[in-house]
């Protein structure tokens, strides 16, 4: 159970509570449908999970088997049955795509040339499979030209998936007409689905599989052949890390490597790869030669450009503080950036410091801290397996369910061809025959009524000998013919016996296997592309602020400011006409602001972001940017470390700690789960070991902090049971040994404070979830502290 799902039996209403324990009547009958009639919800759901299923079985999700989605098989087998052979002539791509419409995939032409184009871009696939010619996009996102401009082939490469698929080692099933029949998978000789990997979003699931190099997918595959127990450790010695098409370097450690194979899913940090060009006067400039996957040349240039020339945000009338900031510190160490991409450099962009006398890694920090240079990459390892069953599998389950593929292969290959030369052995032994009584036979062809019957029990032949003897030219009875059937038999006899050997020996045919996969890795391997190797990723370059007291000012209007030190008078401070205060929190300056608004998201501002001084300040909308027309609800400010109890007028609530509710985002995040008319209250401070929890009717309920849970957000679970139309007022987690005060308003609306001592804590002491006992006090709390 995730640590964000609500306790399901500690959060159930109890007896005391006042919960309602007589059963639910049941459900109404369905009234009785006529004919073949169903009720519009049973349908709708019949419907909808056929369509989910045909979405991850037959357009999204590629098979472990060959690593090809439906569209990517139909088109290859397209192109291979057009004879689109590597040392063919290029053919116009409408060709293609017009056939694999016509006869295997009934779709949209645009689904299938996109398909097309992305199997042929060297930037996309780690080992293209198509050949293409012409304008088939770039990596800085250019459209391929259309379909009647380009024309393409099969690379050698695919060789690896189409060689094997005339021999009988894969199922042939009815096209969508049942006019053709086209392969269920194809016999990849090689895992290709960790070749190219693949990336795909279905119904209820997705996929994101990087691409691997073929030398270390092909040893790997050998290891577990040699040795089937082998270990995830065994395999990541030889297969370390993906290997994506365009390079750059790996910088995650190496045990987050193994985390994310081991369980099929994780994300990876990926780095640009550059080096420093030496210049004339100890000038210097920085060459980054491989950016990460995905990651385009245009992409860090827009990133660059977005910094040194920020522009309001949509809605804004100027930029924000944040956005100058990252300005002046972009600008602080960059002078020029450049794209120098050619067809000899697919990738060169140029960076030229401000200054020659800085630090080199600083002026790279605050580039790969604050553009595309330095990136995640997602890893997800979810496929279709050998059951036919979607599912995430780890590294070491995709590289078994492909060896076993590939033994029933090679087996089925055998089989193919082991019946066809029993076949032509059959054919040359009753050649041979006539061949040494050839008189004979033309004797008896030439008076026999029927000459296949004669012939057949004239010398013992079956029907198939007779009718190829029937069939042969003369010229085929020639002296030399008999020599050449001879010497034919006798290979084919050779090759018998050893295909039946290979059937009849697992290690025969494991050797053979494993021949092939290094003849294969060895025909097409290639060296690494991306470099493996764990640095510290780099955070966000910050300008240094100095660690010093401060106490944030909010206004009831939203408008947030701050002033020097602490022990401010509230009385002090002054708000615009018709505004007035609502929270002053002491903090420090290297602290997060944690604001929380009215449907529960939160967002973090810096402390060190908010205008100082004695003026009015900015609203907190130009800071963070509210979703939904939500508006500010709390805030709290704390060392990251720091814990605070999170909870709502509803009756829920969570521990979090103050760094897991931080967010980079502008927009924030979904932090607490609201119900309708439930607000936020105000966020309490962990710092004891007993939670007090009033309600507004007058009600305290005492219980150990040990009952609540730690979670980074959600519904939480239920603090204190409440009556009908009460809610929960306040919180509070005070020091063992410190008094706690509840505060409320007593008759005629005057504030009033209820001390209560340590000693006292046991008079309202029960279970979490509890209504708690009822205050002697006369009062309508508001909040405790």
């Amino acid at each position: 159970m995730s640590n964000d799902t609500p306790d399901l039996f500690d959060d159930a209403p109890t007896a005391d509570a006042g919960a309602d324990l007589t059963p639910p009547p049941p459900p109404p009958e369905e009234p009785p449908m006529d004919g073949d009639a169903l009720p519009l919800d049973r349908y709708a759901e019949r419907a909808y999970l056929a369509y989910a299923m045909s979405v991850v079985k037959s357009r999204a999700l590629p098979q472990v088997e060959d690593g090809m989605k439906p569209v990517q098989r139909r088109i290859l087998y397209a192109m291979n049955e057009m004879r689109l052979r590597p040392d063919a002539k290029h053919v116009k791509s409408a060709r293609v795509v017009g056939d694999v419409i016509g006869k295997y995939h009934p779709h949209g032409d645009s689904s299938v040339y996109d398909a097309m184009v992305r199997t042929a871009q060297d930037f996309s696939l780690r080992y293209p499979l198509v050949d293409g010619q012409g304008n088939f996009g770039s990596r800085d996102g250019d459209s391929a030209a259309a379909m009647r401009y380009t024309e393409c082939r099969l690379t050698p490469i695919a060789e690896l998936l189409l060689a094997e698929i005339d021999r009988g080692t894969v199922d042939f099933v009815p096209n969508y007409d049942g006019a053709f029949e086209e392969p269920s998978l194809l016999p990849a000789r090689l895992p290709m689905v960790l070749m190219n990997g693949a990336s795909g979003i279905a119904v209820g699931m997705a996929t994101e599989i990087p691409s691997h190099n073929l030398r270390e997918v092909a040893e790997a595959a050998c290891l577990l052949i040699k040795n089937p127990d082998a270990g995830l450790d065994e395999v990541m010695a030889i297969l370390p890390g993906p290997d994506f098409p365009g390079g750059g370097q790996l910088i995650s450690p190496a045990s987050a490597i193994r985390d994310a194979y081991a369980s099929g899913r994780g994300s990876l940090r990926v780095r640009a790869r550059w080096h420093v060009e030496e210049l004339a006067r100890g000038q210097w400039r920085v060459i980054i030669d491989q950016l990460p996957h995905g990651v385009s040349t245009a992409q860090v240039l827009a990133e660059i450009e977005s910094l040194t020339n920020p522009q309001p945000r949509a809605g804004k009338k100027d930029v924000s503080q944040e956005q100058k900031q990252l300005k002046s510190l972009v600008l602080g160490v960059l002078e020029t950036v450049r794209d120098e991409s050619s067809d000899k450099a697919p990738v060169r962009i140029v960076l030229e410091p401000r200054s020659s006398r800085q630090s080199k890694d600083e002026f790279m920090a605050v580039l790969l801290a604050h553009t595309g240079l330095e990136t995640s990459t997602s890893l997800n390892l979810t496929m279709i397996g050998r059951d036919g069953r979607p599912q995430q599998k780890n590294l070491v389950q995709i590289l078994r369910e492909w060896v076993d593929f590939r033994y029933v292969t090679v087996e089925r290959r055998t089989r193919h061809r082991l019946d066809e030369v029993e076949r032509r052995i059959h054919i040359l032994e009753g050649r041979m025959i006539a061949f040494l009584n050839i008189e004979e036979v033309i004797r008896v062809i030439r008076e026999a009524d029927d000459p296949k019957a004669d012939l057949m029990s004239h010398f013992n032949l079956t029907e198939v000998q007779a009718e190829d003897i029937l069939e042969i030219r003369l010229r085929q009875l020639a002296r030399l013919e008999g020599i050449r059937i001879e010497q034919e038999l006798g290979t084919l006899r050779e090759e018998r016996d050893g295909l039946n050997h290979l059937l009849d020996s697992r290690a025969a045919m494991t050797r053979l296997i494993l021949k092939e996969i290094n003849e294969d890795a060895k025909k097409y391997g290639d060296d690494r592309r991306t470099l493996i190797e764990s640095v510290e990723p780099v955070a966000a370059a910050e300008i240094k602020v100095a660690d010093e007291p401060i106490t944030v000012i909010i206004s009831k209007n939203g408008w947030v400011r701050t002033r020097q030190g602490h022990g401010i008078d509230p009385e002090s401070v002054n708000y615009k006409a018709g505004d007035s205060g609502f929270m002053l929190i002491e903090t420090r300056t290297v602290w997060p602001l944690i604001v929380v608004d009215t449907k529960g998201r939160g967002y973090t501002v810096k402390v060190s972001d908010l205008p100082g001084g004695r003026g009015d300040g900015t609203p907190m909308s130009t800071l963070i940017e509210f979703q939904d027309g939500a508006k500010l609800a709390q805030a709290v400010s704390a060392h990251p470390d720091a814990k605070y109890l999170f909870a709502n007028s509803g009756g829920y609530g969570f521990i979090c700690q103050i760094a897991n509710a931080m967010t980079r985002q502008r927009a924030g995040k979904a932090f607490m789960s609201l119900e309708k008319g439930e607000v936020v209250l105000s966020p309490t401070p962990v710092r004891g070991d007993w939670v007090c929890a009033v309600s507004d009717n007058a009600r305290v309920l005492v219980f150990p902090i040990t009952e609540m849970k730690e979670q980074n957000g959600g519904r939480g679970i239920i603090v204190m049971g409440l009556d009908k139309d009460a809610t929960l007022a306040a919180v509070a987690v005070p020091e063992n040994e410190a008094d706690l005060e509840i505060i409320g308003s007593g008759r005629g609306g005057r504030e009033t404070v209820v001390p209560v001592k340590p000693s006292q804590r046991e008079l309202w002491r029960h279970r979490r979830a509890r209504k708690g006992m009822a205050l002697p006090n006369k009062i309508k709390p508001t909040g405790a502290r």
